[in-house]
């Protein structure tokens, strides 16, 4: 078992479960106790009808796994305690504000949401925002208790020399892709229309005949935010494209509308919310300009000829990219497609655009698509060639071909076996009490009862 990722579901649970579960009137008491910090019989079964809800599975007896589960977090937190572990609080409303937003999708509004919980989506944030910051405390005590674990070729060696064949990691197949994209020229006269629209949305505002959330919730592009009224929830400066922090930052009264901010997705209209030290929570909404038919086809028509150029050896791919593709993330690195997070280009074919990985599943090496539209990761409508530069098929991992891959699982195994001590170390030096009527189990770690 990966223990860095042993409590992860305990974390993100409890905010929804245990409102609905606190009008039900409950009886609860305490089960155990770790250090100074109490586990409730309702923080299990909190965590237990989560697990379920989401479609997991135990191993176990649920009212032996968890109440482990949620100690051993007491065991992390208290080691972030005595090290003065602290945490973004930026940090944890982004990944609040994304697990929220998902949520809010599976109920279809915000008033469901609020329906069902009994709270307020404010408290619902506050809830979650605990439980998120302690997740990352955790991970931030793991990853200094693991940081000088290292691992030698010799060991990766000796690790995967006698095991069978069929245990060793399968490697997906995976692919490399350069793209060319080409953007719709939109006329100025759409791009008005949308501006006159979101003028004509302020007047609204403006003059009391509807509400900003309102108008979000009707007109505004910006999906996943409309449905909460164009709300974005808190966060810093960074998390926002320039133009509209630029805007959003300089915002003070929470009545005022923004002037329209023009980004890479598009037109805006802001609404400040609340200011919360260097974050911000405000409103949006987002209109995008049309984009027609007859311009898709020019670009269509346009990479078709590019495409032709090329195939007749006029120019190369690489050549052409620096010249007519319209993607900056890729047009300084012949086009390549890569993960901004890892840096890498090989792609297993789920982690690609969708459009893209359709495209190149049945292409040749070096074989230049037709043009096809597709929608980038802004939101807009584009035109892309493709040139498969490299597949490599699905096999048994080697340490010739794939000793990254192979590194990896013996840097797990070992960071999990010395965080599997250091709990068994910490439960010597800890308090630890449990309810008899919870201890009849088997534990995982056996130095819970003394």
């Amino acid at each position: 078992m990966d223990i860095r990722n042993f409590l992860i579901g305990m974390f993100a649970t409890c905010s929804l479960m245990a409102s609905a579960q606190e009008r039900k009137n409950v009886i609860d008491e305490v089960i155990w106790v770790v250090g100074d910090e109490a586990i409730l019989k309702s923080d299990v079964e909190n965590a237990r009808m989560e697990f379920l809800q989401q479609g997991q599975r135990f191993e176990g007896d649920p009212y032996c796994v968890i109440p482990e589960q949620l100690a051993v977090q007491k065991l992390f937190l208290h080691q972030a305690a005595i090290d003065s572990v602290t945490v973004s609080d930026a940090d944890v409303f982004q990944e609040v504000d994304m697990r929220l937003n998902a949520v809010l999708l599976d109920f279809g509004s915000r008033e469901k949401l609020e329906e069902y919980s009994g709270k307020s989506l404010t408290q619902i944030r506050e809830q979650m925002f605990n439980s998120y910051k302690d997740k990352k405390m955790v991970e931030r005590v793991q990853r200094s208790l693991v940081e000088n674990v290292k691992v030698t070729p010799a060991q990766v060696r000796r690790y995967f020399k006698d095991m069978p064949e069929d245990s060793i990691p399968f490697i997906p197949t995976k692919v490399e892709c350069q793209i060319i994209t080409r953007e719709p020229v939109i006329p100025i006269e759409e791009i008005e229309h949308v501006k006159d629209d979101l003028r004509s949305y302020t007047e609204r505002i403006n003059n009391g005949s509807a509400q900003f959330s309102t108008l979000a919730l009707l007109y505004s592009e910006d999906k996943l935010s409309a449905q909460q009224g164009g709300e974005l929830g808190f966060a810093g400066r960074g998390s926002y494209v320039p133009e509209f922090a630029n805007v959003a930052f300089n915002l003070t009264d929470p009545k005022a509308v923004s002037k329209i901010v023009e980004t890479e997705f598009g037109f805006h209209i802001i609404q400040l919310i609340e200011k919360r030290g260097d974050m911000i929570n405000c409103r949006h909404i987002l209109r995008k300009p049309r984009v027609s038919t007859e311009a898709l086809q020019k670009c269509v028509n346009d990479l078709d000829s590019i495409a032709a150029e090329i195939n007749k050896g006029l120019y190369t791919f690489d050549e052409c990219v620096s010249v007519v593709s319209y993607d900056k993330d890729t047009r300084n690195n012949y086009g390549l497609l890569f993960d901004e997070e890892t840096g890498l280009s090989k792609y297993e074919m789920k982690d690609l655009p969708t459009e893209v990985a359709r495209t190149v599943a049945g292409m040749k090496v070096g074989e230049i698509s037709k043009p096809f539209i597709m929608v980038n990761k802004k939101g807009k409508e584009v035109v892309a060639i493709v040139k498969l530069k490299n597949r490599v098929n699905g096999h048994r991992a080697t340490m010739a071909e794939d000793y990254q891959e192979l590194q990896n699982v013996v840097m797990n195994k070992l960071c999990d076996e010395k965080l599997e001590q250091w709990i068994r170390d910490k439960q010597k030096t800890t308090y630890i009490h449990i309810n008899e009527d919870w201890q009849n189990c088997e534990f995982q770690y056996s130095g819970w009862i003394k």
